[in-house]
């Protein structure tokens, strides 16, 4: 009898995504769930194991007994700041902030370590950047100094866990995670493994000593954080740090917050002498005048839940060139295309031949819809050369049949506008509540709101009608 042969074939290899760890079943230049080239790693068969039970580090128990006081948040000392994060920052907690280079993460977290280190609670700021004497001479310019204030300059993981062992800290600050890195991993630092390294080995001493970690992220030219996605996942909360660094006004928008709401923002005014919170900033939006000028308009926008107040410029001359020129700054321009199309078409307003500039004021970008409305006033205030009445605001969608669509929170926006000074709105129908002293003007289409500019009468329904 022959004796039996038995074939044992090759362990299959295994394949996984360091960007987003999406295991494909072959290998591939480019993952299918995050799209990203060449991030397609091998690995070897992975050994079929069972895993057994084994002791527990602290007992379940009903969640009515546990004791929810610990996860207290504790105030950073900066208002704005405060309003993102929920009330303050959570002992365990891992926040990752994330900017564009010279948008001023730094010199606000310099703040936040200084008004957040006192006798109970002490802050370690590493820097992985700087050196310790360049983070000294910004703490003296914006007044960030403190006894309790602990300050090294490390860009090994061990190094920065040895001064959490020695400083014994409620607040950690490491600015920034792209740049530290672990001996233990050959790879560079800022690499997917290196990142995700460095962030679960925080992670873990954070929980443990519940002490509050943040993190300063660096982001692509797009503007996403950079390193792998799951880096926004193992942390608790993720804000990104907006502006314009030839404006003055900073957001801080909160993606995501495990103890509290993702919809709100923090405004910021970054000066000479560092940066500071800003609890009414409609200001920075409004041009300063005596009286109203042709191709302005002012609207109400929610930026999270707060409404602010800003101004829509618009501005038209004579085309020289065949195509005329439409340029816009703080607007989307997909979306004021379909408003000059509206206004054109159902408002009666010839375009066709000018060059239209349109813009916001203080570097405020203005995306959501209820800015239709102000943006098809500005235009046709300035192609009739016509100023709007003073004290008018003006919040509605536009849509392509000429209608004005209702927004959310119009009446939020009105008790904002109320509380400024303003005493006339232009709203859609059933606006809600109305603030007292406050005279709206409810219109259904865009000629009705076109008609609210002096001496411009109502025009007919459509342009081909008015022509007739």
């Amino acid at each position: 009898m022959a004796a039996r042969t038995t074939s044992t074939k090759a362990p299959r290899s295994s394949y996984r995504c360091t960007e987003c760890g999406n295991t494909p079943p072959k290998w591939t230049g480019r993952c299918t769930e995050c799209n990203a080239w060449g991030t397609i790693e091998e690995y070897g068969s992975p050994a079929v194991r069972t895993t057994a039970a084994g002791p527990v580090s602290t007992a379940a128990r009903p969640i009515g007994q546990v004791d929810a006081t610990v996860a207290a948040s504790r105030a950073t000392g900066i208002g704005e700041l405060d309003r993102v994060l929920g009330g303050g920052l959570v002992p365990g907690a891992v926040a990752l902030l994330a900017g564009e280079p010279g948008v001023g993460k730094s010199t606000l977290l310099l703040d936040v370590a200084a008004k957040a280190a006192s006798d109970a609670h002490r802050t370690l700021y590493i820097t992985a950047e700087e050196s310790t004497s360049q983070v000294r001479l910004r703490a003296d310019r914006i007044g960030a100094l403190s006894p309790h204030l602990y300050l090294a300059a490390e860009t090994d993981l061990a190094a920065v866990l040895g001064h959490i062992e020695q400083v014994q800290p409620s607040l950690l600050i490491l600015d920034s995670v792209q740049t530290v890195a672990s001996a233990q991993l050959e790879s560079a630092p800022g690499g997917p493994a290196q990142i995700r390294e460095v962030t679960a080995a925080l992670i873990r001493v954070s929980k443990a000593r519940a002490m509050s970690t943040l993190l300063v992220g660096h982001v692509t030219k797009d503007g996403s954080i950079a390193g792998p996605r799951l880096l926004e996942h193992l942390v608790d909360v993720v804000l990104h740090f907006e502006g314009d660094r030839h404006a003055r006004l900073r957001i801080i928008r909160g993606v995501k917050n495990r103890y509290g709401a993702t919809d709100e923002v923090g405004c910021f005014e970054l000066h000479d002498a560092g940066i500071s919170g800003v609890a009414d900033p409609s200001g920075l939006f409004l041009t300063k005048r005596d009286k109203p000028v042709p191709g302005t308009c002012l609207t109400v926008t929610l930026e999270g839940r707060r409404p602010l107040v800003a101004e829509v410029q618009a501005l038209m001359v004579d085309s020289q060139i065949p195509s005329p020129r439409r340029t816009t700054s703080g607007l989307e321009s997909p979306r004021i295309a379909m408003v000059l199309a509206v206004v054109e078409r159902h408002g009666g307003v010839r375009l066709g031949k000018l060059d239209i500039y349109t813009a916001t004021v203080g570097g405020v970008k203005l995306t959501e819809p209820a800015a239709d409305l102000a943006i098809a006033l500005s235009v046709a205030s300035s192609a009739a050369d016509t100023p709007l009445p003073a004290n008018l605001v003006a919040i509605g969608e536009v849509g392509l049949a000429g209608e004005v669509r209702r927004v959310t929170g119009v009446e939020r926006r009105l008790a904002e506008a109320a509380r400024l000074g303003f005493t006339h709105a232009l709203v859609p129908p059933d606006p809600g509540k109305v603030p007292k002293g406050m005279r709206v003007t409810e219109v259904a289409t865009i000629g009705e709101a076109l008609a609210a500019i002096p001496g411009r009468r109502r025009p007919a329904r459509t342009a081909e009608a008015a022509a007739q």
